[in-house]
């Protein structure tokens, strides 16, 4: 990470992170929000004892800020009532690691989504009554900026016609076994085809695995897609390399999102 774009406490909760883990027991509740397409995924547990929460964890996978925010959340929410704890808001979290750059307020600061999360799932399970703002939730955290501006100008949703990618660099974002058979189909008519996932690792199923191993598809582990760019059309993504927290640019053709 960059020393001069993070504060120190950002960069402390992130080599550092606090309450790492999961919590279990009939007094616990778990919220998860997160975005595929962006990479940043959130698990917050709390325990509850009455009204007040007592223990906090987390499980992120995500950039550094995602890890801080998540590490700062749980240590800013024990001991708060639950009342209390709803009113956490992103902001606050920023604020109290002393600030977040802006591209990273609203992709990867979703830690009081998922303590949000956590409290609502609490309350339903004891019947109470609870607003259901989910998918107000999951538009706050489509951060795949220009997705829709480039829509059928470079950008697809799915491969209906190969011949439609001969020769054009094409980046497949992984969402699952289809987005791989895609990106290796690509091949036949382009050899210039990058799969991109935020995981380590892709789980897919071993014949497709050893067909992507001997493809000519080049894979880019633990990336996320921030940005698709062009003037009147895709001409190249901004990457974010989630191991070392870097953004490069990236040029290409066309760019390939199967929900």
């Amino acid at each position: 990470m960059k020393s001069t774009k993070y504060s120190e406490k950002v960069l402390d909760h992130f080599r550092n992170p606090r309450n790492v883990g999961t919590l279990e027991g009939d007094d616990v509740a778990v919220g998860k929000v997160g975005n595929p397409t962006c990479g940043d995924i959130m698990e917050v547990y709390i325990r509850i004892d009455g009204d007040t929460i007592t223990d906090a964890k987390f499980r992120t996978f995500g950039c550094g800020s995602a890890i801080a925010t998540t590490s700062m959340t749980t240590e800013m929410v024990k001991g708060m009532t639950l009342d209390e704890a709803m009113k956490l808001t992103r902001q606050d979290v920023a604020d109290e690691l002393d600030g977040l750059p802006p591209i990273k307020m609203h992709c990867s600061n979703l830690a009081a989504d998922a303590l949000h999360e956590a409290i609502k799932s609490y309350r339903k399970g004891r019947g109470e009554e609870v607003s259901d703002d989910k998918e107000k939730v999951e538009s706050e955290i489509e951060c795949l900026v220009g997705k829709d501006e480039f829509l059928d100008k470079g950008v697809y949703l799915s491969v209906e016609d190969l011949d439609e990618f001969k020769n054009r660099r094409t980046l497949v974002l992984y969402s699952g076994d289809e987005s791989v058979d895609t990106a290796i189909n690509l091949t036949e008519v382009t050899e210039r085809v990058i799969l991109l996932t935020p995981d380590e690792t892709l789980i897919i199923n071993p014949e497709l695995a050893e067909r992507l191993a001997s493809s000519n598809v080049k894979v880019l582990y633990q990336s996320k897609l921030l940005e698709v760019r062009g003037e009147f059309e895709v001409e190249k993504v901004l990457i974010l390399n989630m191991d070392e927290d870097e953004e490069y640019e990236l040029f290409v053709d066309a760019v390939v999102i199967i929900e």
